[in-house]
């Protein structure tokens, strides 16, 4: 099969297009022939050598994917071969083929193409593992994500808004403030020219949110926490802001506060199995209901994966790039 191999550490040139062997199944898992995969940032870091798959996983990048099962291992039963459905991965969405765990396939959603499926499993597993199961945010809350106009973001302001929560954003152009106000969100504060901090204290009476969804870290930890209402939540799941912070432990201490953080890959099988079960109970329905929408800034070729590196860290994108693969 074909597969982006990561020739070095390095930029977005590293990705090369080469022939590969093709993977080989266990006897829960699936093979997908793949039609489309999702660029994400946590490929860009694999691509720098600072984000390896986890051990037993694809070496190649893609964290998600969409296709065609091909075969399936002896323990499989639910899936059978022709079946469309997408999945979440800890490597090989960059492929024609992968295999996968049983556990982590899901159907593709009614009234979504096989194409833009690949899009959904990743950033739907993120938002409601974080948002939803980890930090309780329920109908009637407060909500703030940063980089709404991301693939996450976008996703969790349909998510939050399907539940009846107020969603505010952050993001950095009146383009991509408009693109999260046409998806649902109620505030949407342009991080570049406002204090979000000021902003949100302002749209809450002085409260503060409930919960946060946080792709920045460190920079931004101490006006986080500012930004909660009492027993507030703070969900981090990236570092574009640095790792490290100083922070005024009497915030937390005052409004009994919740600080959390944790990436997807990561995880066990088995914590993996439980999250994707999870959301085909709770987010395909409002996908199937249309009340969730694939939002694809861009499709490139597989073999255009330096071409959408480029895009991701350019950061000029709205919502999510995706290859296409056959």
């Amino acid at each position: 099969m074909k597969a982006i191999v990561i020739t070095e550490p390095g930029g977005p040139e590293v990705l090369q297009l080469r022939e590969v062997e093709d993977p080989k199944i266990k006897d829960d898992e699936v093979l997908i022939r793949i039609a489309a995969t999702a660029v994400n940032r946590a490929d860009t870091l694999q691509r720098q050598g600072r984000h390896p798959p986890p051990k037993g996983d694809s070496e190649y990048p893609g964290l998600e994917c969409s296709g065609i099962v091909e075969a399936v291992g002896k323990n499989v039963h639910r899936w059978k071969i022709g079946d469309q459905v997408c999945a979440l991965v800890g490597g090989g969405g960059y492929a024609e083929k992968v295999a996968v765990p049983a556990a982590q396939v899901l159907p593709v959603p009614p009234g979504v193409s096989l194409q833009d499926a690949a899009s959904f499993p990743e950033v739907a597993c993120t938002v409601w593992s974080t948002v939803f199961m980890m930090s309780h945010l329920s109908k009637g809350e407060t909500f703030l994500v940063h980089g709404g106009s991301s693939g996450i973001g976008t996703f969790a302001i349909q998510l939050a808004k399907y539940h009846g929560i107020k969603v505010f954003i952050t993001a950095g152009s009146e383009e991509k403030l408009a693109a999260c106000k046409d998806l649902g969100a109620d505030v949407c504060i342009n991080y570049k020219t406002e204090d979000f901090v000021s902003r949100v204290k302002e749209e809450t009476g002085g409260k503060g949110v409930n919960v946060i969804l946080d792709n920045i870290g460190g920079s931004y930890l101490q006006r986080n926490l500012e930004s909660l209402n009492f027993d507030g939540r703070l969900f981090i799941i990236g570092f574009m802001g640095g790792l490290v912070a100083e922070i005024n432990l009497g915030s937390v201490f005052a409004k009994r506060l919740t600080v959390q953080a944790a990436g997807l890959r990561s995880r066990s099988p088995e914590n993996k199995a439980l999250i994707v079960s999870e959301v085909e109970k709770n987010v395909w329905p409002a996908i199937a209901a249309g009340k969730i929408k694939p939002v694809v800034y861009k499709y490139f070729p597989l073999g255009e994966a330096v071409e959408a590196h480029q895009l991701i860290e350019s950061s000029k994108h709205i919502g999510k790039i995706v290859l296409l693969v056959s």
